[in-house]
């Protein structure tokens, strides 16, 4: 209906209410009037008054209330329902659905594998093949398939970290629909467009030609985005982007390397703002440990801005040894360099003391980059120092001046000769000389050379056959500007000029600033990386550490990650996802969005498409609403009619006790219900679901955290087997093993809770059946931290007490460590343990049988094809698989190796397998006997 989320499966049925108007009239027409006849006794009559009175014509209000409910059962007859599903129409053609599965989708991931689970099942209701597009893979073969493969790999898609570029798909998804013909396509759109959106549009507007097109957009929370993060002077600011208008606020979040928050900053959005600024007014120390800034409640790799030392803003130790910088300050070195670092760094002046101790000073600070302005002899003590802190990481600069020109030093990057050399003087022929070039294997490279700066006088260098490799920036005669050299890890650098306007106008020009701004990036301590820095022909590459899934959480990086160059500043890519790179110590980080990008809005109008809205809001039917209504309005007619004609009254008149009794009656047994039938009811629900598919199950607790973390470690590891194994199970069930049947669940998963009372007898037998009949049940204490030292601490906890207690009356297996060459080890993933939360608890399973062992098939429980009945772990195997719906692990692990949540994982699928398959891969041992025999 228009203006209402409803809609009718049968609409034609709404004529019936053209015949309302008719209803109407019958149900007003009277009866004929009676005929008079004269009866003299009958005047007697009259004087006697009525006590009932029946109208001679129906009451309006009781028409209208039979009109309404004849009006109900016309509108039940037509199938209403409301929030109906809206999308692609019923057809025979297939279907095609374009899924956008960048970053940008993460945040309404959730409806959007909705809507595309809806439109399959649609699809395979209408027995119509699909092919699934993600525009993310345009290397992808399209190809059609039935509607259950294509639900798979719905569930194996997962939003990419990175910005996709739509256009590629074209190409593909052109051979694709050239071969099908017709067909029906549902495009999943995120409604960002972050390049190249009207490419796309236009090619794929071209592609369709007259085939039927929906676009799904709206409905949801549009994608933000964390770009140009920097710590300037005072604070340090992010700019938040989105695409959508209207007022609207947020807070961001800045947490460190370990994932402690460090303090919050809000942004709002104006009406018509795109892009907002939130800034975190913090000390400078808490800023530099910042790591990561993410925008709360907002789950994708776009709304996280990864931070390392380059953002770092760090103190840069200025020290000259001219006399002149306290007479007159404003023409000191000091300032021009103070002016131009203030902006990526804090500058500490060394103004009091004399140079070497003011050095000594920055070198105790440990400071990352010191400036020395004409600084000439050195002690050999602060000499010493100094190499030792630049073979340690150190960046070292050094402006020329009468002290340096005069002086024997090796804290430079190449021999110089004495007196230096002065152009354009009464007493020379040279003129001033200009800037020529900048070296494209420096760390100006890239930067335009000004043609306004002159230089009168320079410091000279020794020609010999490494100058020309060790000139950042030359003059016209060819003679360097800036020299420079690494020295370990650390770099030293010379200005042949003075860093004031004596020597060269150098340091009034813009070019002087980014000059500086090029070597603190060539430090590692940028607040804001520049746009390229080769500070090696030889650029070091680096490999993936940990990266960022399209959810914006951290995980070990894909198999298609590349290492990539030190100095790489460019946004994420499927080669080199967003997270860092490198070692722990200094990593490098990469965003899924580089400094300069922005975000806009998709523009779809020039397609010729239907438009569709996500919704989280399932359809409803109705027609049971409508009739149940429209019975009530029945029934209270009835009862009108009743007491209007004053047959209800005369009934209660005679039979007052009786009717009450039974009207009581009457409400008593439709309103209560029985309770053998509700437990059978129940029972036969729980039975259907539990075989319907395999499903893992679950005991529950009582206790409300440690059964919501279960029920989502269950989950998770549901999901992980649809992802790596052929297993498709379904949800996990919750059971209670004195209530529900046990026998429709190959494993069993039991969270011990230290101090939970032993469950009633009755509950132990069938457990106990439950073993025998070749059921697993995988008891998890969950305190392997919680162990006193020494050989016997694991079984002194509380919760292995508490499960020693439930144990006690079942017949229990001898249990063993499980061996190497156990198959458990083997059924899926070739395992050395068994971990979970924690890594330091064993886990037990029934002990193998020697081969000469009499009494192996009196074995207690033993289980159906060399299935443990039992395995013990103290692991916490369930908070390592329990994941938020965002996708996120849901409890940090200890001691928190790299890829321990993934063995966890691992782990629980070689169990579950090994409940399912039993022991079947145990006969791989014997492989080798078997080729060798049939060889002979």
């Amino acid at each position: 209906m228009a203006g209402l989320p409803l809609s009718f499966a049968e609409p034609l049925l709404l004529l019936g209410l053209v015949s309302l108007p008719v209803l109407w009239w019958l149900l007003r027409v009277m009866p004929p009037r009676p005929r008079r006849i004269e009866f003299p006794p009958t005047r007697l009559l009259f004087d006697i008054a009525p006590k009932e009175e029946t109208p001679s014509r129906t009451p309006w209000w009781l028409t209208l209330l039979r009109l309404a409910a004849a009006a109900l059962v016309i509108f039940a007859a037509a199938g209403p329902i409301w929030n109906p599903q809206t999308g692609v129409a019923a057809g025979k053609q297939p279907l095609v659905i374009l899924l956008d599965d960048g970053w940008s989708a993460a945040s309404s991931w959730d409806a959007r594998i909705k809507a595309a689970d809806e439109l399959i099942t649609n699809a395979d209701s209408d027995r119509r093949g699909v092919a699934l597009v993600p525009l993310s893979e345009p290397a992808r073969d399209i190809t059609l398939m039935p509607a259950g493969a294509a639900r798979v790999a719905l569930r194996q898609l997962a939003p990419k970290p990175y910005s996709i570029d739509r256009v590629d798909t074209l190409a593909t998804l052109g051979r694709f629909l050239k071969s099908t013909g017709d067909c029906d396509i549902a495009w999943l759109s995120d409604g960002v467009d972050t390049g190249r959106g009207s490419e796309f549009t236009e090619g794929l507007g071209k592609l369709i030609e007259n085939r039927n097109l929906t676009i799904y957009a709206g409905g949801t929370q549009s994608a933000q985005a964390l770009v140009a993060a920097e710590n300037a002077a005072a604070k340090m600011t992010v700019k938040v982007l989105r695409t959508e208008s209207g007022i609207a606020a947020g807070t961001v979040r800045a947490v460190d390397a370990k994932g402690s928050p460090i303090g919050e900053a809000r942004y709002t959005f104006g009406p018509q703002d795109r892009e907002t600024e939130a800034a975190f007014d913090l000390p400078v120390e808490l800023r530099n440990d910042i790591s990561r800034l993410e925008i709360s409640g907002e789950h994708s790799a776009g709304a996280v801005q990864l931070l390392d030392r380059r953002w770092r803003r760090r103190a840069i130790g200025v020290v000259s040894g001219a006399s002149n910088d306290t007479a007159q300050p404003l023409l000191a070195s000091t300032f021009y360099l103070s002016r131009a670092l203030s902006p990526f760094a804090d500058v500490r002046l060394g103004d009091r003391g004399a140079p070497q101790q003011v050095i000594g000073q920055f070198l105790d600070q440990r400071l990352p980059m010191i400036v020395m302005a004409d600084v000439g002899t050195l002690s050999p003590e602060i000499r010493d120092r100094l190499n030792a802190w630049i073979e340690q990481g150190g960046v070292l600069v050094r402006f020329a001046g009468p002290r340096l020109a005069q002086a024997d030093d090796d804290l430079v990057p190449v021999k110089l000769r004495r007196g230096g050399r002065t152009l354009g003087g009464s007493l020379t022929w040279e003129k001033p000389q200009h800037m020529a070039s900048f070296a494209a294997d420096g760390p100006f490279a890239g930067l335009t050379v000004p043609k306004d700066i002159t230089v009168s006088r320079q410091v000279l260098a020794e020609p010999d056959a490494v100058l020309a490799t060790k000139s950042w920036a030359s003059l016209e005669d060819g003679t360097p500007l800036v020299t420079g050299e690494h020295r370990g890890k650390g770099v030293v650098s010379l200005f042949h000029v003075g860093a004031d306007m004596r020597w060269s106008d150098l340091p009034m020009s813009g070019t002087f600033v980014e000059m500086l701004r090029r070597l603190i990036d060539m430090s590692g301590y940028t607040s804001k990386p520049g746009p390229g820095v080769a500070s090696d022909p030889n650029a070091e590459t680096v490999a993936p550490l940990r990266t960022l899934d399209g959810f914006g959480a951290f995980g070990p990086p894909p198999s298609t990650a590349k290492p990539m160059s030190a100095d790489y500043r460019d946004r994420g890519t499927a080669d080199h996802p967003p997270g860092f790179y490198g070692t722990t110590e200094s990593p490098i980080a990469v965003n899924t969005l580089a400094s300069a990008d922005r975000i806009a809005p998709l523009d779809t109008s020039a397609l010729r498409a239907k438009h569709a809205t996500y919704t989280n809001a399932e359809p409803r039917d109705l027609r049971g609403i409508m009739l149940s209504t429209a019975l009530a309005l029945f029934l209270l007619d009835a009862i009108v009619v009743a007491m209007l004609g004053g047959g209800l009254a005369a009934l209660i008149r005679r039979r007052a006790a009786p009717a009450v009794l039974a009207l009581a009656f009457i409400l008593a047994t439709t309103m209560v219900p029985s309770p053998t039938h509700a437990q059978n009811a129940s029972s036969d629900d729980f039975a259907i679901k539990a075989v319907s598919q395999t499903r893992l199950a679950y005991v529950v607790t009582g206790n409300a955290d440690v059964d919501s973390i279960v029920k989502a470690g269950m989950s998770g590891l549901t999901l992980f087997l649809g992802q790596r194994t052929a297993l498709e199970a379904g949800d996990p069930v919750g059971i209670d093993p004195a209530r529900d049947e046990l026998a429709f669940f190959p494993l069993i998963y039991w969270p011990i809770v230290p101090g939970a009372p032993k469950p009633p007898q009755d509950a132990i037998n069938k457990i106990d059946a439950y073993m025998k009949q070749g059921g697993t049940v995988l008891f998890d204490t969950r305190d392997a931290v919680e162990a006193p030292p020494g050989d016997n601490g694991a079984s002194q906890t509380p919760a292995m007490q508490t499960l020693r207690e439930l144990l006690s009356t079942l017949d229990v297996p001898e249990l063993e460590p499980v061996p190497r060459e156990h198959v458990l080890t083997k059924t899926f993933y070739l395992l050395r343990d068994f971990p979970g939360r924690f890594n330091s608890g064993q886990t037990w399973v029934e002990a193998l049988p020697r081969e000469d062992d009499e009494e192996a098939a009196q074995r207690p429980a033993r289980g159906g094809d060399g299935v443990s009945p039992i395995i013990i772990t103290s692991n916490d195997l369930a908070g390592a698989w329990a994941i938020r719906p965002d996708g996120q692990p849901m409890l940090p692990l200890t001691p928190g190796e790299p890829r321990q949540r993934e063995f966890a994982f691992r782990a629980g699928v070689n169990i579950v397998m090994y409940t399912l398959t039993g022991n079947y891969k145990a006969d791989q041992v014997h492989a080798p006997a078997l080729i060798e025999r049939l060889g002979q």
